[in-house]
């Protein structure tokens, strides 16, 4: 399966961080975000990575090249900040068959094998990863409404009353359906080509899209101090696989001592 990086972002809100780089090449414990996503979704089985490249675009493929551990990377340029639905167009020529789309200022340690297994399943037109935040938190996002059978029935991208606290994580799949929903896109009160309009026609047009609840953690880098969290985070997850191990090789000493 192919995918999608949107890594076209300037970051005006991680400056001074990204006075000189672009957000995606900020640094979370020691490497840049771009890296903890590229190295997720190569485990996950992506044979090719699609990058939508932008502000200071050189920085990332100057660092990158043409491949990431044997995947290769294609580049496309989104001249202009005009929304997600508009970047994803910008590699349509490059898609052949349903692809993975992760935003490249985001850093996860969750279930992100469901989303891609669902898709494969072929049970849906797509699969989204939704978690839930605080209430108070829900208009900062794209909010999801589902039904009973935890399919999507209505996506809004950062309304003032959110009808819900699920919100859309910045991981999905897609069937290559998506493009012609892109396509039909209006500009948003915003003046930008929301991935979450772009979503709504395809569910208006009877497509199915299913909703993966998260099921550990994600960080939107948007501030200094997201950045700070994201590190917070891995530290705490790798002092924890050092303490398991720890434990397992106490454990296995005193079986053989046992013995």
């Amino acid at each position: 399966m192919q995918a999608v990086v949107l890594a076209a972002g300037e970051g005006t809100r991680l400056r001074p961080l990204t006075e000189d780089k672009p957000k995606g090449m900020v640094e979370v414990d020691g490497k840049p975000i771009l890296t903890h996503c590229f190295e997720q979704l190569v485990e996950l089985g992506a044979d090719e990575l699609l990058v939508v490249v932008g502000y200071k675009k050189q920085v990332i493929i100057n660092h990158y090249e043409d491949e990431f551990e044997g995947v290769p990377i294609t580049y496309a340029h989104q001249r202009e900040q005009k929304g997600l639905a508009d970047a994803l167009l910008t590699v349509e020529e490059h898609i052949d068959d349903d692809f993975m789309l992760m935003l490249g200022d985001n850093v996860f340690d969750a279930n992100l094998q469901d989303v891609v297994n669902r898709q494969r399943e072929q049970r849906a037109d797509a699969a989204f990863l939704v978690e839930e935040v605080p209430w108070e938190e829900a208009s900062r996002y794209g909010v999801c409404d589902t039904n009973k059978y935890g399919e999507i029935v209505d996506v809004v991208e950062k309304p003032d009353d959110p009808p819900s606290n699920l919100v859309m994580t910045g991981f999905y799949t897609f069937t290559p359906a998506i493009l012609h929903a892109c396509h039909l896109t209006q500009p948003s009160d915003r003046g930008e080509y929301e991935i979450s309009d772009a979503v709504d026609l395809l569910i208006k047009s009877g497509r199915t899209i299913d909703a993966i609840r998260m099921d550990g953690w994600r960080v939107d880098v948007g501030y200094p101090e997201d950045r700070d969290k994201a590190e917070r985070l891995l530290s705490e997850g790798v002092e924890v696989e050092v303490e398991d191990e720890e434990n397992g090789d106490a454990e296995a000493e005193t079986a053989e001592t046992s013995e």
